[in-house]
């Protein structure tokens, strides 16, 4: 290969005549052949056993002509554009292949570069560490919600319904005197004040005895999800089959060594306090680093093109997929349910997506300025952290993740520990409530539910607010932005530099993608347009 010239064609996308040597692209050609030839039937001979020429001759010169440029090109680009001053950012493309020419083949390419980037100051930022002051009040309410997990299950017999209790009942909704679809069950279990049924239906059990038949008259609300009872009075007909409550262990010093590996209360309140810290530590550190990305970010001058965005935004959607799978939920089910599009949950990364790729080109720019170097010791350390993190051993995370790859990451994770080191931080203590509003994302407009015709309509929790549900949670959560965690975890490997567009590519465990064929755009000097062996044709 030789790369015969190159030129900016537009606003980072650059143009790139590559040859490739007559003798290279004969010996492709010939691989192609002897691959394929066991699938190729010519009349006259047995499947496999004609000769080359004799296919070509049949088929035409250029038969094999487009899957030796598919075989050669992505490795050709690769070390074309090593010989540019630019890097690849976006798909390559071929727009035009002379097989005639006398230097041998010659492929136009083109394809999107990272941008120039202009960073301006990045230490001395000025930015606020927010300390959250844990409270005696978030111990016991862990220590509640432990208990809880220890409580036992109480029948009740000598006495009615009250809030708090768990009741087991059979119900039929009706509007008028019509019974409406998805309003009946038989030993349906509810607490009472859970709010899990719409308004009024729980405080109308409390006060009943078990046994008792009785009506629950309520009125759907207006915004109800099923349209054919939104705002409509209804009458339930109830009986109540059985009442049950939970009893909390006392909390002592027996209900410590039950719970923990402390033998006294006040140990073990201790143990939770300090757990909690830690847990605030942690977010504190998280926020201040968005804190100083967002400072970082706006020292940050680059024409950044479209292609890097959409990269990032498909890349935060499948980390988004993961942790709802992690959940039991995926985007498939929240698509389903809430009646968002696929499209929509991309597009609400795309803020994130340029604060990533804004935080990534300056992150390169500090590397390259400040020579942060990653060291052998740097990087068998990171080996070691991850195959902790996941559960791997550290042969098996080597195999997966490339020295050079996690380099990278390394220097990365330096230069903003440079950044995060000369930055200029004031600190603020504030309680938890104060914490969670500074941190509460802005409420996006959410799309009308979708109901199913099962289900039941009495309950407002239905399969559409779990999955609303899950989506909050693995927003709350998201996987740390790290292509190399990502490949730890056994995912695709995102290509750095795609080869050329509608050609091979190879996926990170070694096993080939599907084949697609490169752009047939040619000059006049082009040989005829290969006719690809079809399966008829082959068979």
């Amino acid at each position: 290969m030789s790369l015969k010239n190159y030129k900016e064609i537009d606003t980072n996308k650059v143009e790139m005549n590559i040859v490739i040597a007559k003798d290279v692209f004969e010996t492709a050609v010939n691989n192609v052949f002897r691959k394929n030839a066991k699938h190729i039937s010519i009349p006259g001979f047995r499947k496999g056993k004609a000769t080359r020429g004799l296919v070509e001759k049949f088929y035409g010169k250029t038969v094999f002509y487009e899957d030796a440029i598919n075989d050669l090109l992505p490795s050709e680009i690769d070390a074309a554009a090593k010989e540019t001053p630019f890097k690849i950012a976006g798909m390559p493309e071929v727009t035009d292949v002379d097989f005639e020419n006398e230097e041998g083949v010659v492929c136009v390419v083109t394809f999107v570069r990272y941008p120039d980037v202009k960073l301006g100051e990045y230490k001395g930022l000025k930015v606020e560490k927010v300390t959250v002051e844990t409270t005696d009040a978030e111990v016991d309410a862990e220590l509640e919600r432990v208990r809880a997990r220890y409580s036992r299950t109480i029948a009740v017999t000598d006495r009615a319904a009250a809030m708090g209790d768990t009741v087991d009942i059979n119900y039929e909704g009706f509007i008028g005197d019509k019974a409406f679809e998805g309003g009946k069950a038989d030993n349906h279990k509810l607490k009472l004040g859970s709010g899990a049924f719409i308004p009024g239906f729980e405080d109308q059990i409390v006060g009943k005895e078990k046994d008792s038949e009785f009506d629950v008259v309520v009125t759907f609300p207006e915004d109800y999800g099923a349209e054919d009872l939104a705002g409509k009075e209804a009458t339930f007909k109830c009986k109540l089959n059985g009442i049950e409550f939970e009893e909390l262990p006392t909390l002592d010093d027996e209900f410590a060594k039950d719970a923990s590996e402390f033998d006294t209360l006040a140990e073990y309140k201790a143990d939770i306090k300090a757990n909690i810290e830690k847990r605030h530590a942690a977010e504190a550190d998280v926020r201040l680093a968005e804190e100083l990305t967002k400072a970082l970010i706006a020292n940050v001058e680059a024409d950044i093109p479209d292609v890097l965005v959409d990269k990032e935004q498909d890349m935060l959607v499948r980390e988004y997929d993961y942790n709802l799978r992690a959940q039991g939920l995926s985007l498939e089910m929240l698509t389903k349910y809430t009646g968002m599009k696929a499209s929509d949950i991309k597009e609400r990364y795309k803020d994130q997506a340029v604060v990533n790729v804004k935080k990534q080109l300056a992150i390169d720019e500090i590397v390259k300025a400040e020579k942060v170097e990653a060291s052998e010791e740097d990087i068998e350390n990171k080996y070691k952290e991850m195959a902790e993190q996941f559960g791997m051993k550290v042969e098996d995370v080597k195999a997966r993740i490339t020295s050079e790859d996690l380099a990278l990451d390394v220097k990365s994770i330096k230069a903003f520990e440079l950044v995060k080191d000369a930055a200029k931080v004031t600190e603020k203590t504030v309680t938890a409530e104060e914490f969670a509003k500074m941190n509460a994302p802005e409420e996006a407009e959410k799309p009308a539910k979708k109901t199913t015709a099962k289900k039941s309509t009495t309950t407002k929790k239905t399969t559409a607010k779990k999955a609303e549900d899950g989506e909050e949670k693995a927003e709350k959560k998201p996987a740390a932005k790290k292509t190399t965690a990502k490949k730890a975890d056994g995912e695709e490997k995102a290509e750095k530099k795609p080869a050329a567009k509608k050609t091979t590519a190879k996926k990170a465990d070694g096993e080939e993608a599907e084949k697609k064929t490169i752009a047939k755009k040619t000059t006049a000097k082009k040989a005829t347009t290969a006719k690809k062996t079809t399966k008829k044709d082959a068979e």
